[in-house]
């Protein structure tokens, strides 16, 4: 992987189970980046608070990551909302309310655009450079089939315009970026339980499956392929 070689800092944002696994993974095997994960959570002194609903948390963590003395070059959000004890996927048109929906786009739309925003200062146009944020398939507008989950497939939707508009703006400015819209496939967490029991046999991931998938494709990638939406294996899934 080429991701091994590289020598600068290395975000994870999201201290989920797929979070948790990428950090262990790239602290493992890429010695050359001091690799940090990012959340409310604190684990260790390999922590950042971030708290991705709160403005003023977005503010101290622009701050803090701009006194990295090394260049920063990987940072991946893993972090998502798709259910909770009050709030959960919309079967039906009657099921839609407007908490819900600002909740999913709280968490999957708006957080990922103001991650971008408050690492741009850090990123140097010089180094290569990569940016990737979890999607999923039914953000698809066009692989919309079974209709249902109004709010989770909107704002998933949404961030996949937010982030293929920041992948050209960052192609004039960092010629050797790439932003990396990522769907991990359906990954044993918690936020997949509820609803694994339809999922096919062999495509129920672990997440440290999960976490290899994505960081091969990340590694494989060149600034040409920025702006790409894919799935676990590669492929492109449609808008």
């Amino acid at each position: 992987m080429v991701i091994r070689e590289w020598e600068g800092v290395a975000l994870i944002i999201g201290a989920g189970d797929i979070g948790r696994c990428i950090f262990d993974y790239l602290s493992t095997v890429s010695p050359k980046l001091d690799v940090y994960i990012c959340g409310r959570n604190q684990h260790n002194n390999k922590s950042i608070y971030l708290d991705l609903e709160n403005d003023n948390s977005f503010a101290s963590f622009e701050k803090q990551i701009e006194l990295f003395k090394k260049p920063l070059r990987f940072v991946i959000n893993t972090s998502g909302f798709l259910h909770s004890n009050l709030v959960k996927p919309e079967k039906r048109l009657s099921h839609v309310n407007r908490s819900s929906i600002i909740k999913n786009f709280q968490i999957n739309a708006i957080a990922p655009i103001l991650i971008a925003k408050s690492i741009e200062k850090s990123i140097r146009a010089d180094c290569p450079f990569s940016f990737a944020s979890l999607s999923a398939r039914v953000g698809s507008i066009g692989d919309n089939r079974l209709g249902g989950w109004y709010s989770y497939r909107a704002s998933k939707a949404a961030q996949n315009q937010f982030l293929k508009t920041l992948s050209i703006e960052w192609s004039r400015k960092y010629p050797f970026s790439i932003v990396s819209i990522l769907h991990p496939g359906t990954c044993d967490t918690k936020l997949s339980k509820p609803f694994q029991s339809g999922v096919d046999k062999g495509k129920l991931f672990t997440p440290y499956q999960s976490c290899e998938y994505l960081l091969n494709i990340i590694s494989d990638q060149k600034p040409s392929d920025s702006g790409k939406f894919l799935a676990w294996d590669g492929s492109s899934i449609p808008w």
